[in-house]
Formats: C-alpha cells, sequence, structure tokens
C-alpha cells in the first residue's frame, strides 16, 4: 500500500513538472527575440488594402530586426479565413496577425466564426486609419461627381454594380450604408479581396467600389479609375481636390478603412511589447510617415488595451449599421 501511495506521489509530481514545464513553454517568450523570421498573416491576396500597408512595414520592421518579416496572404470569405488560421497559429512570438476594420464587421455577418476577435488574440496596436473613397471607372460610369452618380443610380436602379473585398468587408458595408443613405440600389458584386475587385475595376468588369483610399490611391493617380468623394470629415492630403461625401452631398458618410495588428491569444507580453515598440518606432520613421501620407492616412497611436476597446466600439458601431442596412451574405 505504501508503495503504491509513493508512485502516486511521484507521478504527481511528475505531472505538476510536466504541467508547469508546459506552462513556462507558452508562458516564456523566446529571451532572444526575433531568433527566427517572423510571420505576418494578412486575409486577403496581394494588391489590397492590407497589402498596401503590410508590406512597407514588413520590410522597415525586417531592417530594424535584422530579420525577415515574411507576409502570408490567406484571402477568403471576407477575411475571415485568415484570421482563424492567425488565431490557431502557435503563440510563441514568431506569428501575428494584420486585420482591420472587416473584422469587427464580420461578427454581425458571419454567424460560424471558428474565432472570436476579441477573445482569440491580443489586440497589439493600430497602424493606419486610411478613408474610404467612392471610386468609379469614367468609362463606364458617365458621371464627373458623386451627385451625378446618386441621380444616374436613382435613374438607372440595379445597372450599376460595385466591388468589395468579400462579403462582410468593410466595402461590403460602405457600400450598404451609402444605399441606405442614399435611397439608391446598387449591385453587390463580391470578392476575394480589394485586389482582384480593383483589378475588374480597372478592366471595366464592375462599375465601382467604396474602397480604401490606401489601395485605390496609385490607381486614382494614374487616371485608371476616377474618385468622387471621400469618406472622411476633412480632405485627403494626398488627394486634396476630392471633395469629402459631405462636401459633395451626403452628409455624415463617415466610413475609414482601418488595420491593426493582433497576436494570437497566449503570445508572451515581453513579446508583445517588443513588437509594439518595433511597431512604433517603424511607423514613426520618415519611410512610413511618407508611404502612410501617401496611402491617406496618418499615422496613428493606440496600442494595447486602448486599441482592444476600441474594437470593441467598431464591432458595436458596424453591427448597427449592419442591422439598419439590412446587409446579408450575398
Amino acid at each position: 500500500m505504501k508503495k503504491s501511495v509513493k508512485l502516486v506521489g511521484v507521478l504527481t509530481a511528475a505531472t505538476m513538472a510536466l504541467g508547469l514545464a508546459t506552462h513556462a513553454s507558452v508562458s516564456m517568450a523566446d529571451p532572444n527575440w526575433p531568433s527566427k523570421p517572423i510571420t505576418i498573416v494578412v486575409p486577403f491576396p496581394a494588391g489590397g488594402g492590407t497589402d498596401a500597408f503590410a508590406r512597407p512595414l514588413s520590410a522597415q520592421l525586417t531592417k530594424q530586426l535584422g530579420k525577415q518579416i515574411v507576409i502570408d496572404n490567406r484571402g477568403g470569405a471576407g477575411g475571415t479565413l485568415g484570421a482563424g488560421i492567425a488565431a490557431k497559429a502557435p503563440a510563441d512570438g514568431y506569428t501575428f496577425f494584420m486585420g482591420g476594420a472587416h473584422h469587427a464587421i464580420a461578427p454581425s455577418m458571419y454567424p460560424k466564426l471558428d474565432y472570436d476577435i476579441e477573445k482569440s488574440f491580443v489586440p497589439v496596436m493600430l497602424l493606419a486609419t486610411p478613408p474610404q473613397v467612392v471610386v468609379i471607372n469614367p468609362q463606364k460610369v458617365p458621371v464627373s461627381d458623386l451627385k451625378g452618380l446618386i441621380e444616374y443610380a436613382k435613374k438607372n436602379p440595379a445597372k450599376l454594380n460595385y466591388g468589395s473585398a468579400g462579403n462582410g468587408s468593410s466595402h461590403h458595408l460602405a457600400g450598404e450604408l451609402f444605399k441606405m443613405q442614399t435611397k439608391s440600389f446598387i449591385t453587390h458584386i463580391p470578392y476575394r479581396g480589394a485586389g482582384p475587385a480593383l483589378a475588374d475595376l480597372i478592366a471595366g468588369q464592375v462599375d465601382m467600389m467604396f474602397d480604401g483610399l490606401g489601395s485605390s490611391s496609385q490607381h486614382i493617380k494614374g487616371g485608371k479609375i476616377k474618385a468622387l468623394a471621400v469618406a472622411s470629415a476633412k480632405r485627403s492630403p494626398a488627394f486634396p481636390d476630392v471633395p469629402t461625401a459631405a462636401e459633395a452631398g451626403v452628409p455624415g458618410y463617415i466610413v475609414s478603412t482601418w488595420y491593426g495588428l493582433w497576436a494570437p491569444k497566449g503570445t508572451p507580453k515581453d513579446v508583445v511589447d517588443k513588437m509594439t515598440a518595433e511597431v512604433t518606432k517603424a511607423l514613426n520613421s520618415p519611410e512610413l510617415k511618407t508611404s502612410w501620407l501617401n496611402n491617406g492616412s496618418d499615422t496613428p497611436n493606440l496600442t494595447g488595451e486602448a486599441y482592444g476597446k476600441f474594437v470593441s466600439s467598431e464591432i458595436k458601431r458596424w453591427a448597427d449599421v449592419a442591422k439598419a442596412s439590412g446587409a446579408k451574405m450575398d
């Protein structure tokens, strides 16, 4: 009997030690972090708004850290596929997730997500806040300003269509909000990301988009698409000749396609703190300040818990928009 009790004691001690070791491996950071490449999961194909900020950021961080920052594009399901992949990644400080407004909208549009943006991740920081911009293919849509677009849409219900980064994306809800506020009907065409949607807009396969200024800016400057209005309270310094939606006749139409960084839940706090410091340094570099300005964004200063509260407020805001507009999965 004494032997069995002793054996149980040994097994219990061993089990506890194993548990502590396992817990330690999860909670303790690599003291030499980063000692290998870091992956940032981007939940959309290359060429979209997230990429417009992720790639310059990864280049700057690679320079600062001396380790490669790898962008892993995982598009699909309005950005939720990539978010689910990132949520299940090892919480070892070598995987981060770059999402945005789309992921504050998703809980209202996708009833069975395999992750929770508030519970499956640690909020790191807000990265960029470019406004949405109403853009058209000028060869397909015979208007010169936003007022003309609204009049044309009302006279030709369902004739116009708009591309988006996918069902439940900020592009989708921005379009639904626009339709609701202007009492017009424009058909929604979902894509697997803003990049493919933009390519079809330029090619004339779709008529218009409610896009983030970051991904549209180079095509506006190149004359391939025409900007009718920015959905912000003030004009973009990058496009001072483009009026705000309010100036163009739609007061209250303010939509920001913000982007932010998260880490999988369980990522060691000291690694999150180090990454926060490095990203803050990168955002304040002359290279990224110029890049952000050219893409219509300022440099935000919102990290950690404050960023998490911002995300929670955005979830509620977009839930209200989805309910009021009657937006549904197409």
